[in-house]
């Protein structure tokens, strides 16, 4: 039996996600003119979205409890190994025209040694998303997060930033945040995905790690552009703090402070 390929397969996780906003995410990975698959991964205890949309082009996948994101992911790892040339991490509020990802997909043909590529992105306002970094220093995490040690640390975040690079001109950045992945499909599965051991947060920047420990690079587009909610939690909440928090310590302790 010859198993049909897909020119590119995605995953979202859902967890208590906004239906409108997840509805469009969906409807954008649909109308791209490609063969392709998504896989819903739904970490809620009920199920909430298993009729959510029905399309012969998704597939659900209930967890029954909150694994989180990384591990969320890494669940189909096995279901694309050999039914994809390219995979895409997607979150489940960003919004994007139907053209981004074939030709994000063309520039990632053209560069051997580039495992992921991403584009610009930017506020439902179109305010500029700083979502390309330098690999985060313990005291830059802390000056974020806590304002009175901002302007002590200023020249430290905006290093962080890429402040002192032309953000609309492509380049291969350290890190990039996870909303928008495109992967070639094989370095996805050669790096094994996420690392597990991160409930939540942190782990677009471990892989990213994990992606030059192959000898491979990724590379920031700006030509294409996305829209990301981005609901940054951990500022919010002294739960996701305390997960944001305990991400950042288990990143240090593996790959050094």
């Amino acid at each position: 039996m010859i198993l049909e390929k897909f020119d590119i397969t995605a995953s979202i996780v859902l967890y208590k996600e906004d239906k409108m906003e997840l509805k469009n995410t969906i409807k954008c990975f649909l109308d791209t003119p490609l063969s392709k698959k998504l896989f819903l991964i739904d970490n809620n205890t009920d199920n909430n979205f298993k009729d959510f949309i029905e399309d012969k082009n998704i597939e659900y996948i209930s967890v029954g409890k909150n694994i989180g994101f990384g591990s969320g992911h890494n669940l189909i790892i096995e279901k694309i190994k050999n039914t994809s040339n390219f995979h895409l991490i997607l979150n489940p509020d960003v919004d994007f025209k139907l053209n981004v990802i074939p030709n994000l997909i063309t520039k990632l043909k053209r560069h051997e040694l580039v495992a992921m590529i991403a584009p610009k992105v930017v506020f439902p306002n179109g305010i500029h998303q700083f979502s390309c970094r330098r690999y985060p220093k313990a005291v830059e995490l802390l000056a974020r997060r806590f304002s009175l040690l901002r302007p002590l640390f200023k020249h430290t975040i905006n290093r962080g930033i890429y402040s002192d690079k032309n953000l609309q001109s492509s380049f291969f950045a350290e890190y990039i945040t996870g909303c928008f992945h495109l992967y070639k499909t094989a370095d996805f599965v050669k790096l094994n995905g996420f690392d597990n051991r991160y409930f939540l947060y942190m782990e677009d920047v471990d892989i990213c790690k994990k992606i030059e420990k192959i000898d491979k690079l990724k590379l920031y587009y700006p030509r294409e552009e996305i829209t990301h909610v981005l609901k940054q939690g951990s500022s919010k909440s002294i739960k996701l703090f305390f997960r944001h928090t305990s991400s950042a310590i288990k990143y240090f302790l593996k790959w050094g402070f």
